[in-house]
């Protein structure tokens, strides 16, 4: 329990409040100019304490740029790639704009503000990845309860634009494996496997099952940085991807004369290989040779995927293959792959229509103008001609003149119930 104490000044009667924090330290609060403010505060202040939501003033006041080298210092669970971007953005956006402010002084529309002025000179994938930065330093003050929540969330982002995907036919593979001579046996892994870069350039010997036609992805080595960094690959979750028979020879060539822990594919040095530069690396220039300018490897991956649907493969093969963590992911990634299921769901309605009487009834019709549909009487109502002058024509819907085969419908269906 806290207790209130009064105490006097030059001003007059004023109160201090002395309370216990949750570490057990004692700490106290003057200047209430009442008794009973003073009270509702102790109470107040208990009740956060008991709830587990007291902030400590002290501890509000540490800056972005205390916290955020630290969080920073802590990234080493992430992939070399990602660690080395997020770091990026700490560097060159984050920090010089927060540095020195207090994380209790973090306002939304000051991130909304910061947000909106660098999208004016960065892309939004740059964007998205600073403010991602800001925004988990900010949800780790919230938890260690500098401040009751991270005024960052809820903040508009720029919304990314994908690159259009490119997907090659067989002829176009087969010609750029051609003019990229003797990296064409890495084209066509690349195109027909799927696997990311790093993926291929660490493929060993013994992850190639000739018997099977598989192989084993078991780790990656990325580039970051010029350096080779060979790790897990990106899900953490090792597969075995299918490869064409026809390739078989291709990989007894690269395989013949090495241990089963050599790698497949190697640099002049005998180690990893490093991903072609754009604009002068034997890929581009492959690419440019065959009219197919500014085609990426990974370009490649989405051929693979590409080529994959077109040989009947369904979308949970498609995900194993590619080793996405979802079959969701990949209908996300390639929806434009999967238009043609909707030719078959439109067909396969067709066939259950055409067993039903209205089906046939439309079927028979061919090419002749009918009317719609609700035309047809529910079932316990009666439809009657409407009545006119006399003279004039009226409109029976169930004549045989008025353009409706009446005369199909079982007689069921216009019974009154």
């Amino acid at each position: 329990m806290g207790t209130v104490t009064a105490y006097e000044t030059a001003a007059g009667k004023r109160y201090r409040v002395r309370y216990r924090k949750p570490d057990h330290r004692q700490t106290d609060k003057r200047g209430f100019k009442t008794k009973r403010e003073a009270e509702l505060y102790l109470a107040s202040m208990e009740v956060t304490v008991a709830r587990g939501d007291f902030v400590d003033a002290s501890a509000a006041r540490a800056t972005i740029g205390e916290l955020g080298a630290v969080w920073v210092a802590n990234l080493s669970h992430l992939k070399p790639s990602t660690e080395r971007t997020t770091e990026i953005g700490w560097r060159l956006h984050v920090r010089p704009r927060w540095q020195n402010v207090p994380v209790s002084a973090v306002r939304h529309s000051d991130v909304q503000a910061w947000v909106s002025e660098m999208r004016k000179t960065r892309g939004a994938t740059s964007v998205q990845r600073a403010y991602g930065v800001l925004a988990s330093i900010l949800d780790v003050a919230v938890a260690d309860r500098r401040i009751h929540s991270n005024p960052a969330r809820g903040v508009k982002l720029p919304r990314k634009v994908g690159r259009e995907h490119r997907y090659l036919t067989h002829e176009q593979v087969s010609r750029l494996a051609v003019a990229a001579g003797e990296w064409g046996p890495l084209v066509l892994l690349l195109a027909y496997c799927g696997l990311r870069w790093g993926e291929a350039a660490g493929l060993r010997v013994q992850d190639v099952n000739l018997v099977r036609h598989r192989l084993f992805v078991a780790q990656n080595a990325v580039e970051v940085g010029g350096e080779i960094h060979v790790g897990t690959p990106k899900t953490h979750k090792r597969r075995s991807v299918p490869f064409p028979a026809t390739l078989t020879p291709m990989f007894e060539q690269l395989s013949a004369g090495k241990g089963p822990l050599d790698l497949l594919f190697i640099d002049e040095r005998g180690s990893y290989i490093h991903r072609s530069k754009t604009g002068k690396g034997w890929f581009w220039r492959a690419a440019v040779e065959i009219g197919l300018g500014g085609l990426t490897p990974h370009d490649l991956r989405h051929t693979a995927a590409s080529l994959a649907v077109q040989s009947g493969a369904n979308v949970k093969a498609v995900q194993r293959m590619l080793g996405h963590s979802s079959a969701a992911m990949t209908l996300d990634v390639y929806a434009d792959l999967f238009d043609d299921d909707l030719d078959i769901v439109g067909a396969r309605l067709d066939d259950g229509l055409l067993r039903t009487d209205v089906g046939k009834m439309w079927a028979n019709r061919g090419s002749t103008p009918v009317r719609p549909l609700e035309r047809l009487p529910q079932p316990g109502v009666l439809s009657l001609p409407r009545s006119g002058p006399r003279g004039a024509r009226t409109h029976d819907p169930r004549s045989r003149n008025s353009g409706f085969p009446w005369r199909r419908v079982r007689a069921r269906e216009c019974s009154l119930g």
